[in-house]
């Protein structure tokens, strides 16, 4: 098992990390930019947790602080690729609604402090559930907003008609993980679907952008 997963998990952040700058490279717009960023800060920021959780596989040392320290990285990235992704979408589909975005900054804002927070206790990676369900609400709120947008406008521009059924399944499948999987440790294995839903995800922003439709 950890040799797939181990594979996996470095295929997923080449991936990543490789098509966030070759989207930056190639696509100047600002569409291009602020996508290319939302994918590089995606893979830059789940290499904090993954490279870390693979080398605990094949090294006899303590990565408990690592492990920790790499879930909060993640945790803030992820939460700056849905505020770029919902940026994409003003972009394309705007005008801007204020009171919209004021609520997604402040849910944003929200998220990373309470990401913060030292009861979170990330250092010896033995979060409590009550923390982990704490601190997803707010995420899991921005999840909403950016589902609801993009399933608005799903069917005006082809490329992106799969981006908020994508979204919906990566929570769906990352959730549980967050809030229980100190309880149930098996709850991890819901991590490899919701990176494919992520792959799948860059893939079609990759269609997009070369499609020239935005």
């Amino acid at each position: 098992m950890k040799y797939g997963e181990s594979i996996f998990d470095v295929f997923y952040l080449i991936f990543a990390i490789c098509m966030g700058i070759a989207i930056l490279v190639r696509h100047k717009s600002r569409t291009g930019q602020l996508i290319g960023w939302a994918v590089l800060i995606l893979g830059c920021g789940d290499a904090f947790h993954l490279v870390p959780r693979v080398l605990n596989y094949f090294i006899e040392r303590d990565f408990s602080a690592w492990l920790g320290v790499g879930k909060l990285v993640t945790s803030i990235s992820m939460t700056v690729f849905y505020l770029l992704i919902y940026r994409v979408w003003v972009r394309l589909f705007g005008p801007e609604k204020k009171a919209l975005s004021i609520v997604f900054y402040v849910l944003v804002g929200a998220r990373v402090i309470l990401c913060l927070l030292p009861q979170n206790r990330w250092l010896e990676n033995e979060g409590s559930v009550l923390w982990g369900i704490i601190r997803n609400i707010p995420f899991v709120a921005i999840g909403v907003i950016v589902i609801c947008l993009y399933f608005s406008t799903h069917k005006q521009i082809r490329g992106l008609r799969r981006v908020w059924i994508l979204v919906l399944l990566s929570f769906l499948f990352y959730i549980p993980v967050a809030v229980a999987a100190s309880l149930v440790p098996m709850l991890g294995m819901l991590m490899l679907p919701k990176t494919i839903c992520y792959i799948w995800l860059i893939w079609d922003f990759w269609r997009f952008l070369k499609s020239g439709d935005r």
